[in-house]
C-alpha cells in the first residue's frame, strides 16, 4: 500500500508542477515566480489537507524529496518554455491542451492521495472527511495558484473541475471501504477522474452559472 501511494505522490507532484509552471509561464512570471507557483500547485492542497487533519507539521515538510521534485520539475518546465518562448504564444492552444492532460492526471492522483490520507489518519467511517480531504488535495493547490497569478480560480468556472474530484473521492471511499484494496480503488478512481475531465473539456460540460444582465 505504501509503495503505491509513494508512486502516486511522485506522479501527481510532477503533473501538477508542470501544470502550475506552464500557467505561470503564460502569465509572464520570472523563473522564481514560475518555480514558486509550480511548487505551490503541487504541494498547496496537501498542506491544507494536513492542517484539516491536524497533522503538524504538514507531511511535505518532513518528506522534502517531493518538494525537491516539484522544484526540479518547475525549473525544467521553465527552461523548456524559455528556450521555445518564440513559439509559446502561437502554440498557446496546443500548450493548453497538453497542460489540461497534466492537470487532469494531477487532479485524479491527488484526489486519491487525499482520500487515502483520511483513511490512514483514522477517519475510515467518515465519508465526509474522506471526500473533503480528497477534494482539498486535488483542487487546493490550483486555487492558490490562480489567486497568485491574479485570476478567478479555475475550479470555480471551468468544466466540472471540483465535481470530478468530489465524485472521484467518493468512488475511492466506496471501493476502499468495501473492497479494502488500495490498488484497485486507486486505479479505478484515477481512470474515472481523468475520463470525466477529458470528456468535460471536449464537450464543454459546465455547471450552471449566474451572470447579471447589463
Amino acid at each position: 500500500m505504501t509503495e503505491i501511494i509513494k508512486i502516486l505522490e511522485i506522479a501527481g507532484t510532477i503533473a501538477f508542477s508542470v501544470s502550475g509552471a506552464l500557467i505561470a509561464c503564460g502569465a509572464g512570471l520570472d523563473i522564481f515566480g514560475v518555480v514558486f507557483v509550480g511548487c505551490t500547485t503541487a504541494i498547496g492542497g496537501g498542506i491544507i489537507r494536513d492542517v484539516v487533519l491536524g497533522i503538524h507539521p504538514p507531511t511535505i515538510f518532513t518528506n522534502y524529496l517531493l518538494f525537491i521534485l516539484a522544484v526540479f520539475t518547475s525549473v525544467i518546465t521553465f527552461i523548456i518554455a524559455y528556450i521555445n518562448k518564440e513559439k509559446f504564444h502561437p502554440l498557446k492552444s496546443k500548450i493548453d491542451t497538453v497542460n489540461n492532460y497534466f492537470d487532469a492526471v494531477g487532479l485524479a492522483v491527488f484526489s486519491v492521495i487525499g482520500a487515502e490520507a483520511g483513511f490512514v489518519n483514522g477517519h475510515s467511517h467518515n465519508v465526509f472527511i474522506i471526500v473533503l480531504c480528497g477534494m482539498i488535495t486535488g483542487v487546493g493547490g490550483g486555487i492558490i495558484r490562480d489567486i497568485m497569478i491574479g485570476t478567478t480560480p479555475y475550479v470555480f468556472k471551468k468544466h466540472v473541475y471540483a465535481l470530478a474530484s468530489i465524485l472521484g473521492s467518493l468512488l475511492y471511499y466506496l471501493l476502499r471501504y468495501y473492497l479494502e484494496t488500495v490498488s484497485l480503488a486507486s486505479g479505478v478512481t484515477i481512470f474515472c477522474v481523468i475520463l470525466i475531465r477529458i470528456l468535460a473539456t471536449k464537450y464543454r460540460w459546465e455547471l450552471p452559472k449566474m451572470t447579471w444582465k447589463k
